[in-house]
């Protein structure tokens, strides 16, 4: 069958009149850039495919859409696929995003935002009805001015030049939906995927800094079978450990006061998670967080479990031996494996290390380009973290929350349907509904 590609009015389309098409402004015939793609023999009845923008939406049962800019009215998100009758009001996302807002302490950007969240839908007398829930948090201390000069010349190792590389175009405040703004929507989704998660299955997800900068956490000062939010909470590096906490706090704050940035890295560990999550081959459960993990701004590295320090052992050393514990169920003596084999859950606690480079906008001098390809020189303004890892400890969390409930959502609807098999599998944990809180 013959097919063709008309580009008529496709803006990425060769033209000897493109200049006078475009005017001044390349940007004044993009309302009507549609790209048409024919495959039938008559042209005169061809369907239209529109060229959209994707990469704004995670999850497949659990399925949560961000939107909003940094300097633009407000961001936020949409959850789709919720489960009905779970208790949810404002407050309980508040909680997560106070601990992710800017302006909370001197290592963090001094930008004041209350990050005050509003529920549009999907929310009825307190509890969720089923249908997809809108949040929105307003933007209310906007400085667009401070980025006049990132307007002409690209920040070095920001996404200003590769948004302009893919896109031809960018907003320049804040850097747009490059900016860390962007994950207050998988924030507020991360914690009502949490809240059902606990509600659920006793799951609980928490993450804390274990390295800024050259600070590193040794890593058997911190029981991650009692570890509490409250003992993160205890200071502003998020570090469990008071005595590791200061020498981070002073490591951010030696580079704070020359204008410059540091990196580091968060630890996540998922407690009572149930078996089965995850499936072979591309669906892997540590490749799903991974993914999102990774998707988060400032990222470069994940590792669960052993991690690469297991490339140094024999498979003796590394193997974890299975023994039967008191209550008869199957469980590791170590857990080197991180809670995950074969793309799968096995029931021991899930730990994972996400690594964040230096916060890109420094107030030092740089050199860089213009987007006129011109060398110049840049100091950035603005304000930024000198260090990403304190605020991306609730980044981290909802992340993980949120490949867990749409993993535990899919394995419900494909292993639960129907009676389990009791000599290998056993129930998802769900506890008693009178004591969730959950109306029956």
């Amino acid at each position: 069958m013959a097919s063709s590609l008309s580009a008529k009015s496709f803006i990425g389309a060769l033209s000897s009149d493109r200049s006078s098409r475009f005017g001044s402004s390349p940007h004044s015939d993009l309302r009507s850039a549609v790209l048409q793609i024919s495959t039938s023999r008559r042209q005169s009845r061809s369907p239209t495919l529109e060229v959209k923008a994707v990469g704004s939406t995670y999850g497949n049962y659990f399925r949560v859409t961000t939107f909003g800019e940094s300097h633009g009215g407000g961001v936020g998100c949409v959850i789709d696929g919720c489960p009905p009758r779970i208790p949810l009001s404002e407050a309980d996302l508040q909680v997560d995003l106070d601990r992710r807002r800017p302006g909370q302490s001197r290592i963090t950007t001094p930008r004041k935002e209350t990050d005050t969240a509003h529920i549009y839908s999907g929310v009825a007398e307190g509890y969720t009805t089923g249908s997809p829930i809108m949040i929105k948090v307003p933007n209310t201390d906007q400085r667009g001015k401070d980025y006049s000069e990132m307007s002409m010349a690209y920040r070095p190792s920001h996404a200003d030049a590769t948004y302009d590389f893919k896109y031809g175009t960018r907003s320049v405040e804040g850097g747009g939906r490059s900016s860390a703004r962007e994950t207050i929507g998988r924030v507020a989704a991360g914690a009502v995927a949490k809240k059902i998660l606990k509600a659920y299955s006793g799951t609980e997800v928490l993450a804390y800094v274990s390295q800024a900068h050259k600070v590193v956490l040794l890593e058997e000062l911190v029981d991650h079978e009692t570890l509490t939010l409250d003992q993160v909470e205890s200071n502003i590096a998020r570090c469990p450990d008071p005595e590791y906490a200061e020498k981070m706090i002073a490591a951010i704050d030696a580079v704070r006061v020359r204008g410059d940035s540091v990196g580091g890295v968060v630890t996540c560990i998922v407690r009572n998670l149930p078996r089965g999550l995850g499936s072979p081959v591309f669906d892997k459960l540590e490749a799903e967080l991974a993914k999102a993990a990774l998707s988060l701004p400032a990222t470069k590295g994940f590792e669960f479990g052993s991690g690469f320090a297991g490339t140094f052992l024999t498979g003796s050393e590394h193997n974890d031996e299975f023994y039967m514990d008191e209550h008869g169920r199957v469980r590791t003596r170590t857990n080197r494996s991180g809670g995950i084999q074969g793309g799968i859950s096995n029931g021991e606690i899930i730990n994972m290390r996400i690594a964040f480079k230096p916060t890109s906008t420094i107030s030092r001098k740089q050199n860089t380009v213009t987007r006129d390809k011109k060398e110049t020189e840049l100091i950035a303004r603005g304000r930024h973290d000198p260090c990403v890892v304190p605020r991306a400890v609730p980044m981290v969390e909802a992340s993980v929350a949120l490949v867990l409930i749409d993993q535990l959502l899919a394995q419900y609807a494909q292993c639960q349907l129907f009676p389990i098999n009791p000599e290998f599998q056993e129930p998802l944990q769900l506890p008693k509904l009178q004591q969730t809180g959950i109306p029956l």
